[in-house]
């Protein structure tokens, strides 16, 4: 295990996926374990589908999470550059080598006619296969058509018999038969290079060790491994994590819910919870525990505990985790989240304003999943009442005696002094024991005096940190209310 050197390799045409930040957080966990090294490298070949706020994007979201990496473009190294768009003249030396050892030819099939074997293959109902028609073509003949302007892509001349063994540290060993294999494309018509020889050519020369990525990879590595033995380079180790399905066994999508790493902070996720979630998700370390610290990863991860079997994506899960981490998050955190919607919300125009506000984050984060629904569950205290529930009204505002409650709500908020939480709740109480009354024939209707609702937080809590003068403006405003039912 000495030299480890990882990699995790986005392609900037989207955002940084749930599946992307998995294969990231394990390159992470693998390299730091082991004392390794965390190569970024952002393959944008495909300059027509690839955007630069893409690449920004996923370089924000791994720096969110917390993933940091010792190699890449922004950060340099012995091994650069670390973008494939401006690695071209490499591929190109490679292409060179490959062409002049008769291992790859140019093709000068058109689109026609590569569409119709494909169709032929469709009606046929046969695997499509391309059907080899220029790998005959001498070296002089395929020069003097490139030399003459004709288009050409350049292939690979696979074998046409034997297997390819993939030693896959997950996985074990798994065969591909070559006669199943075409001759895939090396080049495009324009130079640039495919995905399959770009991402050898970086790998051996980025002294990349393991390659560790998802299984939807795997059917490229016996490709893959073709190259390496064709330009005589030793193999890299491989490992294919399980794919990520939805809780219907189905391709993850959007509309199983946020599936981007940018979503999930917008949404009011921790990276620590999701980096959790994410270690969880395809890894399991044969402890019955949900919870693990970025240190413990650190200790006990392994390749050994990814499972062969797919891993189901699971937001209920997430967001109970994230729960726990929000009701143990430092509230003056929190607060930094939520300062520009609190803001503009006008919930933090004094510093009177901004010790409630911390006050109310204590009191409401263990209750909610989210950071955003603390503004959304905390609304009450800040804006004025302008509705009631509407069973509740019918329950404690509407009936016989219900107006003598309030009343008695009232005069017990009067005589307060609202010292704390514990001399409030004794006060009501007494007061109920004097009239004769269960403690929840009171209490009930100052919450919904006081908040709207039907279920808050500790009353008491609430009425501390709402004030005395708020309160009683509240329950009188209720009491109003009550007697036009």
């Amino acid at each position: 295990m000495d030299n480890i050197r990882v990699r995790f390799a986005p392609s900037p045409t989207g955002t940084l996926h749930i599946g992307g930040a998995r294969t990231a957080l394990f390159n992470w966990l693998f390299a730091r374990k082991y004392n390794g090294k965390l190569v970024l490298r952002v393959e944008d070949s495909d300059i027509r589908r690839s955007r630069e706020d893409s690449a920004r994007g996923i370089i924000e979201g791994l720096r969110w999470l917390g993933l940091d990496w010792d190699e890449g473009p922004d950060a340099g190294g012995d091994f650069g550059p670390y973008r494939q768009s401006e690695r071209i003249d490499i591929y190109s030396q490679y292409l060179k080598l490959l062409l002049e050892q008769d291992q790859a030819y140019y093709c000068f099939c058109t689109a026609e006619q590569l569409a119709a074997e494909k169709e032929a293959a469709r009606q046929s109902k046969s695997d499509y296969k391309y059907g080899g028609h220029c790998r005959h073509i001498s070296k002089n003949e395929a020069e003097e058509r490139i030399r003459s302007g004709e288009a050409a892509v350049v292939r690979f001349k696979a074998p046409t018999d034997g297997v390819v063994v993939v030693n896959d540290l997950i996985r074990g060993e798994v065969e591909f038969d070559n006669r199943l294999l075409d001759d895939f494309i090396l080049a495009k018509s324009d130079g640039g290079p495919t995905y399959n020889f770009a991402v050898v050519v970086d790998d051996h020369c980025m002294a990349i060790s393991h390659v560790i990525r998802a299984e939807e990879h795997l059917s490229n590595t016996p490709k893959q491994i073709l190259l390496y033995k064709a330009l005589g380079w030793g193999l890299p180790q491989f490992a294919h994590a399980s794919m990520i399905l939805a809780p219907d066994r189905s391709k993850l999508s959007k509309r199983h819910g946020a599936t981007s790493v940018q979503e999930f902070r917008d949404d009011g996720y921790l990276p620590e919870a999701l980096i959790n979630y994410l270690a969880l998700l395809g890894w399991s370390s044969k402890e019955d525990r949900d919870f693990w610290t970025r240190e413990e990863l650190l200790e006990r991860f392994s390749l050994d505990g990814i499972s062969r079997s797919p891993a189901i994506y699971d937001m209920e899960k997430l967001s109970w985790m994230n729960g726990h981490y929000l009701a143990q998050a430092d509230s003056e955190r929190i607060a930094a989240l939520l300062h520009e919607d609190a803001q503009r919300k006008g919930y933090l125009s004094n510093s009177r304003q901004q010790d409630k506000f911390l006050a109310v984050l204590e009191l409401l984060k263990p209750r909610v999943k989210t950071v955003p629904a603390i503004l959304e569950e905390g609304a009450y205290f800040f804006d004025p009442i302008t509705k009631f529930d509407e069973k509740g009204c019918r329950k404690y505002f509407g009936q016989e005696d219900s107006l003598k409650i309030m009343e008695e709500c009232l005069s017990l908020c009067q005589g307060s002094d609202f010292e704390s939480a514990e001399k409030l709740e004794q006060e009501l109480r007494q007061r109920a024991e004097d009239l004769k009354l269960k403690a929840a024939q009171l209490i009930h209707p100052i919450r919904l005096a006081i908040s709207g609702r039907t279920a808050t937080p500790g009353l008491f809590e609430v009425m501390m940190i709402l004030g005395k003068s708020e309160c009683i403006q509240r329950i009188s405003s209720a009491i109003l209310y009550a007697k036009s039912l």
